[in-house]
Formats: structure tokens, sequence, C-alpha cells
């Protein structure tokens, strides 16, 4: 569907993946760049055919349009008139077309859902769908609360219908403090479960349970501080958020439901929350890769899970462009030294460089103090599969190794059972290797972990293994510790790299439960 980013990404030579469905890309024409596009929507030209009209369109009016030179496309109630944009799309026409004169909001939703659309197609919106959503009478009603307490039919019931039991939420307060109680219900909550972002008088805490989202939204009835605190009791999956109030007076409500408030949706549903960070620092690692760190505003609690990514926002030209990176530690010891602090502020990218891109050098050219837009987290990884693992293999082509950085880290702390850990780094030179001699350093203080490089254009002083990932390099290094042993082996690189590999794992007789990809 849609896609935003430039024709380099992912680029022939990219290796920061994340964790989605794979797809192809086709050779774009001359003059037909994401930059190209952006010329022409800046241009003056008519790109609906309506002159400048908006107008409400009917589904049978919709389905009219589905031809190449004619092709109107609904995502999330607007229709777009997308046949312009047919030959600056890098995932090609007949993929625009798989939506044409239809809703291809599920079709968007399951390539790149992140792809902010709105600025792209712009100049290309034809209108509104006729139809309406139906919305419940008392939507936009004072809603009657018992300490913040909603009734419970107004929860939506599809996590219900799934789950034992829905989540709630209630609050109570001090003369000094108001504090507000997530009643997840699951066991599994922790940290990484919930993020909270207060701007102006706006509180929003969205709670992930397995794959929904349970949202308490509202605009406070009073002013708060800018800090708070986040607190989980894991046992009985209760989330505590502490705000500070201005000033010590009491509070008749909390305040007045926002969009979604009080709701469990299908995480895939509840679009991307953006809160701008700031750039503290950047540092060279390689000779064209760096190591930026972001910091979180007072107002936000969000914190990464193990093998997620997010999205970095930026406007670039008058459009805002997006692109997705995996966060990884400050280095490869900083988690041994010292527990994770439960409100860290600070977020870690890995990013290369690549001089004729679109997206990183403007990133590069940010200075201290400046700011990037950071999406909450997604991503399929399940940090379960580590549980009771004895072998960990990792297979990780140039920057490809960003989402290895935490999986190493938490699989080497948190599970007892892991016998060894082995990872191999594929590479084009030697310069290349990212965090080279942690990765040596980490292997010769834990016995358990192995390191291989291997380089594709070595010097001839290379005394290392040379080529690509081939079925004779994976039958050498994939070797159990036992028989019976439990496995998981992750792979992140180029989409050839990745696509070959989880091939050649099939043929080695690696089940499917054993072989997680993180693919573009």
């Amino acid at each position: 569907m849609l896609n935003v980013p430039s024709q380099s990404f992912p680029g022939p030579s990219s290796q920061q993946r994340v964790a989605s469905g794979g797809r192809s890309k086709v050779p774009l024409k001359q003059g037909r760049s994401l930059m190209d596009w952006i010329r022409l929507t800046k241009s003056g030209k008519d790109l609906t055919g309506l002159k400048g009209r908006l107008i409400e369109v009917t589904e049978e009016e919709l389905k009219k349009h589905n031809k190449k030179d004619d092709c109107w496309i609904c995502i999330r109630g607007f229709v777009y008139n997308v046949s312009p944009y047919m030959e600056y799309h890098p995932g090609g026409e007949d993929e625009l077309m798989r939506a044409a004169g239809s809703d291809g909001t599920d079709l968007f939703d399951q390539v790149h859902r992140w792809v902010n659309y709105e600025s792209m197609l712009k100049e290309c919106l034809v209108g509104r769908m006729a139809m309406k959503p139906a919305l419940p009478k008392d939507y936009h009603e004072e809603k009657k609360v018992l300490n913040g307490m909603l009734p419970q039919s107004q929860v939506t019931d599809t996590l219900a219908k799934e789950s034992p039991s829905s989540p709630s939420y209630d609050w109570f307060q001090t003369d000094s403090l108001v504090t507000i109680v997530i009643y997840t219900k699951q066991k599994d909550i922790n940290l990484d479960s919930v993020i909270v972002d207060h701007r102006d008088d706006s509180f929003r805490a969205e709670t992930v349970i397995k794959d929904y989202s349970y949202l308490v939204h509202v605009a406070l009835s009073h002013e708060i501080q800018e800090d708070f605190s986040v607190l989980v009791v894991e046992n009985v999956g209760k989330i505590e958020i502490v705000l500070k109030k201005k000033e010590n007076t009491s509070w008749k409500r909390l305040g007045h439901p926002q969009e979604n408030h009080n709701s469990i949706i299908p995480k895939k549903d509840t679009g991307l929350f953006y809160r701008k960070c700031q750039l503290v620092s950047k540092e060279d690692v390689t000779h064209d890769t760096k190591l930026f760190c972001l910091m979180l505003p007072l107002s936000t609690h969000l914190q990464v899970p193990v093998g997620q990514h997010v999205y970095l926002k930026l406007p670039i030209t008058g459009t805002e462009i997006v692109k997705p990176y995996t966060p990884v530690s400050h280095s490869l010891f900083s988690e041994f030294k010292e527990p994770v602090l439960p409100n860290n502020i600070y977020i870690y990218f890995l990013i290369k460089i690549y001089p004729a891109g679109f997206f990183t050098p403007e990133l590069d050219h940010l200075q201290i103090g400046d700011y990037v837009s950071v999406s909450n987290p997604e991503g399929n990884f399940i940090i379960s599969q580590l549980q009771e693992l004895e072998d960990l293999f990792l297979l990780a082509a140039g920057t490809g190794f960003t989402p290895m950085v935490k999986v190493l880290n938490y699989a080497l702390t948190n599970i007892p059972s892991l016998r060894k850990v082995k990872l191999m780094f594929f590479n084009k030179t030697e310069d290349d290797i990212i965090w080279r001699s942690q990765l040596e350093k980490l292997a010769f203080k834990d016995k358990r972990f192995e390191v291989e490089f291997v380089l594709s254009a070595p010097t001839s002083e290379w005394s290392g293994k040379q080529g690509y990932i081939s079925p004779a390099l994976l039958s050498e290094y994939l070797k159990r510790s036992s028989d019976a042993s439990k496995v998981l082996i992750c792979l992140c690189g180029p989409t050839p790299f990745t696509e070959q590999g989880v091939k050649m794992l099939h043929d080695l007789n690696f089940s499917k439960d054993e072989i997680h990809s993180f693919t573009a």
C-alpha cells in the first residue's frame, strides 16, 4: 500500500530492520523519487481532478474509480485519488491497485500503518466517505463517574470475548497527589506494558495487554506538575500512576473523557502516538554509524520492550518523514553494571548514515538540543520465547545487529537455563563491524557467549571467516548443546539476507517456532 519512505527504504545496502511483514520493491523511473513527489505536490497542479473541491464519496462512487488512471482509495474514512502517485510508489502500481476503488485501511495497516499518509497525500484528498461511524448517544455527553470509574458497559467488550476479564481504572487523591490505578487483571504486566503521556491538560495512558491496548485518556480537570511516577504490582497486574497536583485543592472529578477513553481496542487500530524527544548526544561508532541518544520529556513514561522498535519522525522539506529503528543499550556492558532504572529517560539508537539517503543525513545534521518525534513501540517479538532457553543463535548483517543488542543483554542476565549464545555477525569490511571490541570483551568475560565475524570484502590480512550466509556456514555454526535442547535463532539484516537465512534454516530442519526474523 501507500509508502511514505523514500526509494532508499529499505535501501539495497540498508541493514536497519524491524519486525514486520516482508514486501517487494520495484525500480522507479528516473524523476520518480520521494523528493520528486514532494515537488509535484507543491507545484500547484490539481492532483484530484476536482479543482480544489472536497466531496462526500459513497461506496458506489468509490467502486467506480478502480483503474490505474482513475484510482481512488479509502483510508480511515478519507478518500484519495492515488493515480498521480502510481509511478512514485516504491511498492509498485500493482500493490496500490489491490485496494483500488475500495477501503484499503486493513491492507495499508498490514504493510506500514506508521506511514504519515495524511501529509504525503494531502494534495490527493478527494473527501470523506459519506457513511459516518455510529457513536453511542452519550459519546459527547457528560458521563457519570464514581471517583473516575466509568460503568463497565462502556469498556469495549472485544477483549472480554478472548480473556477472562476486562481491565478497568479508578482514581483517588490526597492533598498533593492524584493516583490513577489501572486494574489489568493480567499477571504478565510490567513497566514496559504501560506508556504514559501528559501534554497540557491531556493525560493519556496506554496499557498493552497481549494484542490489545487499554486506554485511559482524559482532559484533566486541574493542572499537574510535569513529572510523575509509574509503579507496577506484577503479581496482580495493577498499575499505579502518581500525579503531583500544582495546587493543593480537592478534585471533584478526574477530568473529561477524550477519544477512546476507557476502551479496549486491537493494538493495530490504536494508531501511532508520538512525543518530541531531545537529542542529547551523538557519537561515532564506525566510519558511517553513530550512536544517538534521545531524552524523553519528563511528562512521558516509555520503555521499549526487548526486540521491539519505534518510529522516528522528522519534517523534511515540508513533509513529515518516518523511519523505523530498534533502540539499543548504551553499551553491551551498561546493563551488567547496574540495574535498569525504572524511569529511564534515555533511548539509544545505532544508526547508519547514508550520504545519498533522504532521512539519515537530516538526522545527522541535527544539533544537540534539537527534537525528534518518537512513536510508541511496535513489534512481534515476544520475550517469553527466551524463557527456559538453552541455546540462542543470533544471525546479524550490518545494522541488523541492533535488535540483537537487547536480546543478547536480556538473555545473558535473565535466563538461568541458558547454556550458550552465539552471534554470527556479517559485514563487508572490518571497519564496518559495530562494537567489535565490546563483543570480543563480552565473549572473554562470559564463557557462554561466542562471536564470529564474517566479512564479504576483507583485506588480505583478514584471517577470519569470509563470504555470505550459506548452508555450509550455518550447519557448522548452529550446533545444539544437546539433541533435545530448547533453541531460538534470531535473524536481522537486508531482506535477501533474512529470506535466504530463513529458508536455509528450514532446510536444516529447524522448526518455525525456533526461528524469529526481524524483517522489513
